[in-house]
């Protein structure tokens, strides 16, 4: 694959609109979508030996992970942050986690 197929393949992958879509107008309001999109390629190629000849290979990859909207009303705009339950959830159980430890840890050394 040529080179610059590649990277326009992946430059066309990696949008707001894969995450969210496009920004939305409906009666009077905006919203428009945001979001954190990286993305890299590489590719690499061995000289052609004695009796074999050059290889070639590449990749490339992604990620894209929505951030929230902007919504435009009535000439005021206001964010609206995407939340993510999963994390939310996680972080309230490590949370937890760690002070039922520290209770146990000053109990057990009151007591001993």
């Amino acid at each position: 694959m040529d080179i610059d197929k590649l990277t326009s393949k992946t430059a066309d992958e990696l949008t707001v609109t894969r995450v969210f879509g496009a920004p939305i107008n409906q009666d009077g309001t905006l919203v428009i979508p945001v979001a954190m999109v990286a993305g890299g390629w590489g590719g690499g190629e061995r000289p052609s030996g004695a009796d074999k000849g050059p290889e070639t290979g590449g990749g490339s990859g992604g990620l894209t992970r929505p951030l929230g909207v902007y919504v435009l009303k009535g000439g005021k705009v206001r964010w609206v942050p995407a939340v993510n339950a999963t994390l939310v959830a996680v972080t309230a159980i490590i949370a937890f986690r760690r002070v039922v430890e520290v209770a146990l840890l000053r109990r057990l050394r009151r007591a001993g």
